[in-house]
């Protein structure tokens, strides 16, 4: 059988591709990926000339059969996605769990996810947290956030800039205006911006200075007060 390999691609800086990435892509016998028009500009700054075939949430259905029967053929295929570690937050989860149904070998490279550097800067606990992702743009969005009342671990979302300040208040709401947040946008780019301080402070900051780019909001977990 082939093997199924899960490349991470540059959430922003073309430099933080491996080189083992690189290799695997020109080598595999097919690349799958989330819009070939993106990732055609990658490939071909690295001088990758692979075959590339659309995979993506609206067709995933349709195409996995066939490349399963192509890495039980003996193929070895790779997936990638427009930027970071297929399957967080972009397709994936649903190509991997039938290739391990049907017995094929799947190897996830170790590389670009946009919430762990997010992480890392914000200053809040990184050692125990949970990831959210994006929250539902409008029906179970206020219950999933009342559900997350209570959690004490460090808790990670995804948000796009234009819903930004809304998903802030929201949070404010809440969890109450004076928790702990950290706002990073264009993770490894070159106006890449982390920003710290209470939900109130960074409700206010992002309603005056209105943010661009892709965002990784990390929100402190509900402390323990029965000690207190």
């Amino acid at each position: 059988m082939g093997i199924l390999y899960i490349i991470p691609t540059p959430v922003g800086n073309l430099e933080d591709m491996t080189f083992r990435a690189i290799r695997l892509l020109k080598e595999v016998g097919l690349v799958l990926a989330e819009d070939t028009r993106t990732s055609s500009v990658l490939l071909k700054h690295f001088d990758i000339s692979n075959h590339l075939m659309s995979h993506h949430k609206y067709n995933e259905h349709g195409t996995t059969s066939s490349i399963i029967e192509r890495l039980k053929g003996g193929m070895d295929v790779a997936l990638i996605s427009d930027a970071g570690t297929p399957g967080i937050s972009d397709p994936g989860f649903f190509l991997v769990r039938e290739a391990v149904e049907a017995g094929v070998e799947v190897q996830c490279l170790p590389g670009s996810t946009a919430f762990v550097p997010a992480l890392v800067c914000s200053g809040l606990p990184c050692d125990r947290f949970c990831f959210e992702g994006f929250l539902p743009q409008k029906k179970g969005r206020q219950s999933r956030l009342q559900a997350l009342a209570d959690e004490s671990r460090t808790m990670v979302f995804y948000e796009s800039p234009y819903r930004l300040v809304k998903l802030l208040s929201q949070m404010a709401e809440v969890f109450g205006g004076d928790r702990r947040v950290s706002v990073s946008r264009e993770i490894s780019k070159v106006h890449e911006e982390t920003v710290r301080g209470s939900l109130a402070e960074l409700q206010a900051h992002f309603t005056t200075t209105p943010p661009r780019g892709e965002i990784v909001v990390v929100v402190a977990g509900k402390k323990d007060t029965t000690n207190n």
